[in-house]
């Protein structure tokens, strides 16, 4: 499985790394702009990311800008649900605002709030297939 964790902290990058690595390959990125290339560039090579961990705040471009544009780029080549990726969005925001953007108008599959508890997220890699 291809694996993407977007996220701006050294530490988060490190530990989110180390709990998905033994379930497939991790790319890093550390902003949305990054994502957003890494996925095409994914895509481009036939190689796409069945998962993605993304943070919220990060620089150049947020979580929730980015999700949006992964999902547009997904809508715009004819992707199925069943083979979008699956977004897990990995955040301290808690507020009713950032989930219901990231669920419900960004089309993340899942919320986690950081510190990213590891049985929620390997919960989640097996409610959604992935392992």
């Amino acid at each position: 499985m291809n694996i993407l964790i977007v996220e701006d902290d050294p530490v988060s990058q490190e530990y989110l790394t180390a709990l998905l690595k033994p379930y497939g390959t991790c790319r890093v990125a550390t902003n949305g702009r990054e994502a957003l290339t890494a996925f095409q560039d994914a895509w481009h090579r036939n190689q796409p990311f069945a998962l993605i961990c993304m943070d919220i705040m990060m620089p150049e471009m947020d979580g929730q800008t980015a999700l949006k544009e992964i999902r547009r780029l997904e809508n715009a080549m004819g992707l199925e649900p069943k083979k979008r990726a699956i977004v897990i969005m990995t955040t301290a925001l808690e507020d009713a605002h950032n989930v219901d953007e990231a669920l419900y108008r960004g089309g993340a599959s899942s919320y986690i709030l950081k510190p990213v508890n590891a049985e929620l997220l390997i919960e989640d890699l097996q409610r959604f297939g992935l392992i």
